[in-house]
């Protein structure tokens, strides 16, 4: 069993966001100015190796260097596409492709299949959680275009990190690609992927649904996925503004099971350390919305409990199994929402050591 921690590839400047924001602005910026705005409220976080351009393969090679020395064995970068449309791509072809480890650390991609927010801190609560204008239309021949770029740009490595013997691809908001090409469309893009990948002599791939919701979940293994697994699964996020750790792993971990049994696919647990997203969001004081990204914000995190929480992911086998499994950490470095690895002010090297630890 491995374990594979995703990486955000935020954090570096983009033409779009210099434009939306100011020339030069990423997410540190948010992470920097966040305040408590309750009683225990542990905010800033801040880093302890200092905050980095993933760019740069020399600061983000010492960051992924000190995760492999803990125990994680593969990353699963997020790769943003739009109809050929990339933003973010640098922090994967550059920061870690170009540096110490790029040739050598196992490594695969997770579609995230919605363009970056063009507004932050969000400022107005009367907006939808997930602006239209951030949606990722797809098609059966967009897909297997995207599909062709990964497998010539990534797939084809020696390091690309593969389950069963296939190249490992995740789909962050799979609901949302179901709905959109609806499950006969599903089925025909994944299908045509996996036979532009057999024509060009690649390998087939093991497709991971992420946190496919009710009505997708059961149709997932008809449409072609090969397992279904997590970004974040912790927070009850329509549940009370204050979330306790341990409580919400536990649950977590006890629901599990289920989304084997209901997809007839193998799951593969994701393990997060936290979960805040409070600098995402303009301090609206007491009269936060009831919502992402103000609520909920998980508390009583520590590096023993998220220990704990991995310990258990380790242990779960899924009532259909697969050979070589997966346990997933979300993430190395989503500073801006409170799940990270990377060592911080706080906790020192604490999050990296449980990893180690479990």
């Amino acid at each position: 069993m491995r374990t594979a921690a995703y990486v955000y590839t935020g954090w570096h400047p983009i033409a779009e966001r210099d434009e939306s924001f100011h020339p030069g602005f990423t997410e540190w910026e948010l992470v920097r100015a966040c305040r408590p705005r309750f009683a225990g409220h542990a905010q800033p976080k801040v880093p302890l190796l200092g905050e980095y351009d993933d760019r740069d393969p020399v600061a983000l090679g010492e960051r992924l260097r000190l995760a492999m020395q803990h125990g994680v064995d593969a990353f699963v970068f997020g790769v943003f596409w739009c109809r050929g449309k990339r933003v973010f791509e640098q922090g994967l072809d550059r920061g870690f492709l170009k540096g110490p480890l790029g040739a050598t650390a196992p490594f695969a991609c997770m579609w995230a299949n919605r363009m970056p927010r063009r507004v932050l801190p969000v400022r107005r609560a009367d907006l939808p959680v997930l602006d239209p204008a951030r949606f990722v239309p797809s098609d059966v021949d967009d897909f297997v275009r995207f599909v062709a770029m990964l497998a010539d740009g990534y797939f084809c490595r020696p390091n690309y990190l593969t389950v069963g013997g296939r190249s490992y691809l995740s789909i962050f908001d799979s609901t949302f690609f179901v709905k959109e090409l609806g499950p006969d469309g599903a089925r025909a893009a994944i299908a045509a992927a996996r036979g532009w990948l057999r024509e060009h002599g690649h390998r087939d791939l093991h497709l991971a649904a992420i946190e496919p919701n009710a009505e997708a979940l059961p149709l997932c293994a008809g449409l072609g996925f090969d397992s279904v697994t997590h970004y974040v699964f912790l927070p009850d996020w329509k549940g009370p503004f204050e979330q306790d750790y341990a409580e919400m792993a536990a649950l977590r971990a006890g629901q599990w099971g289920s989304f084997a049994a209901r997809s007839g696919l193998p799951y593969m647990p994701s393990v997060a350390p936290g979960w805040d997203a409070s600098p995402r969001g303009a301090d609206f004081g007491d009269a936060r919305p009831d919502k992402y990204p103000w609520s909920p914000v998980i508390t009583g995190e520590h590096p023993a409990r998220f220990a704990a929480a991995l310990r258990r992911a380790r242990a779960f086998r899924s009532p259909i199994g697969v050979d070589d499994p997966l346990v997933l950490l979300a993430s190395l470095n989503e500073w801006s929402e409170g799940h990270y690895l990377e060592p911080d002010l706080r906790f020192g090297h604490g999050w990296l050591e449980a990893v180690r630890d479990a």
